[in-house]
């Protein structure tokens, strides 16, 4: 049941449409009677009126403003994805650069060689703590066989310990098995380089009388015919020379940074071969 007051609500409606209505009529008929009713009326209208314009034109603004932030949020993605993409694009462009920068030092490396040579990728890495290896995307089928020298980017990387054809496992220098005929480039004296995994490699078999200075450069002595002579090892990184014992402990650093090979040559002839 409806209550008194919503009934007393509707019926001060109804008397102030049929009082305007009234007061329109006669204004209507002798506007120069009712010029009073005239200005009472207008006095009522004209806020209402300005109340409904400034309610509609806030309605509009906000519809405007929905539009345009509809438009700029599309414009916004657009953008995101054009700024992805170009992004991607400069990666790749500043990749494929540095690839190139590097395959032409590798290529002036290969020119310094007399032997023949075959460039690797390296696709593998073996990230035990105990084997120092890397895989390379060359085999047999390139001409590479067991135990032929493998260099980095400015020295000796290892060597080739297994192959098939079309891909190679490479002995890295600093890993435990590996052994290496070297010298000092300054005074000649030779010894043996063993790996010793993250340490870097420990040049033994050098007798305390020797004359050897950290900076030294050491080099591959060319015995054994696996490593042409001549290449570059490292460089002595430290010296300690026991009070007990007849060698010295030598700490060499590699030329290159095994943990960046991403390219490297392959030696496909022994030093002995061409001899």
């Amino acid at each position: 049941m409806a209550s008194p007051k919503k009934h007393y609500t509707v019926i001060v409606v109804v008397v102030f449409v049929i009082i305007s209505l009234t007061i329109f009529s006669l204004n209507f008929k002798s506007p120069e009677r009712m010029s009073f009713f005239r200005k009472i009326v207008l006095e009522a209208v004209v806020p209402l009126e300005g109340a409904v314009d400034s309610a509609f034109s806030s309605v509009t603004g906000v519809w405007k403003r929905y539009v345009l932030l509809v438009g700029l949020e599309r414009k916004n993605r657009d953008l995101e994805t054009k700024i992805a993409s170009l992004t991607r694009d400069a990666s790749n462009y500043r990749e494929m650069s540095l690839d190139c920068a590097r395959l032409r030092k590798l290529m002036n490396i290969k020119n310094d060689f007399k032997l023949p040579t075959v460039a690797a990728r390296v696709v593998g890495k073996n990230r035990s703590s105990v084997f120092k290896t890397v895989l390379i995307n060359k085999g047999t089928a390139d001409g590479i066989k067991t135990g032929f020298p493998v260099m980095g980017m400015g020295g000796v990387a290892g060597r080739i310990m297994e192959t098939s054809r079309n891909a190679s496992k490479i002995l890295l220098l600093v890993d435990y098995n590996s052994n290496i005929d070297v010298l000092i480039q300054r005074n000649r004296c030779q010894g043996v380089l063993r790996g010793c995994g993250s340490f870097g490699c420990e040049l033994k078999y050098v007798q305390r009388s020797e004359d050897v200075k950290t900076g030294d450069v050491v080099v591959s002595s060319g015995l054994a015919g696996v490593f042409p002579r001549g290449l570059l090892i490292g460089k002595v990184a430290a010296v300690e020379k026991e009070e007990a014992g007849l060698f010295q402990k030598i700490t060499v650093h590699p030329a290159i940074n095994i943990t960046r090979l991403e390219e490297v040559l392959v030696i496909l002839e022994e030093k002995e071969d061409n001899e």
